[in-house]
């Protein structure tokens, strides 16, 4: 009984260990096909993927120092600053002085030019929402929590190996 309430029986089980492994293999294939589409996204924004992946945490998480977003990207502060000067030069974001510390400054997204980069992801994005319009809400809440779920093991592991 104890297995049972530690999720272990389940692990016996050849259909539900299959199945996992499908859920692994499909959680690879679906980050190389977003990086891929993410680096054609680049291409035609003219900037690097590193730049695109600094500006979507900006825009998920920002206003955010400087120092705080190279910690979330996993980048060193020299190469931060090139990434922000190169999203500053392309207008895509702006540094603004810190109103909790005048020496320091925060960089907000500039949300004029959101309609082009919604543009190039309008394909993923309509198909994506095809594929939703085949499930009831109830499956895509576990869908979603699976998603934030699994997000933050990589949040985890990525901090993991960085320390």
């Amino acid at each position: 009984m104890e297995s049972v309430a530690h999720g272990d029986a389940g692990d016996a089980d050849p259909r539900r260990r299959r199945a996992t492994v499908d859920v692994k293999e499909g959680l690879r294939a679906l980050s190389l096909q977003l990086s891929l589409l993410n680096r054609q996204v680049s291409a035609h924004l003219t900037l690097r993927d590193v730049d695109l992946d600094c500006l979507d945490i900006v825009n998920a998480h920002g206003p955010l120092s400087p120092s705080a977003l190279a910690r979330r990207a996993g980048l060193h502060a020299a190469t931060m600053t090139g990434v922000l000067d190169r999203l500053e030069r392309a207008g895509w974001v702006s540094r603004e002085p810190d109103p909790s510390d005048r020496r320091g400054s925060r960089i907000r997204a500039l949300r004029d030019r959101n309609a082009e980069l919604l543009a190039l992801f309008a394909g993923m994005n309509t198909s994506v929402e095809q594929i939703c319009a085949d499930y009831e809400g109830g499956e895509l809440e576990r869908f979603a929590e699976f998603l934030r779920r699994a997000a933050a093991a990589g949040r985890d592991a990525t901090e993991d190996l960085a320390n």
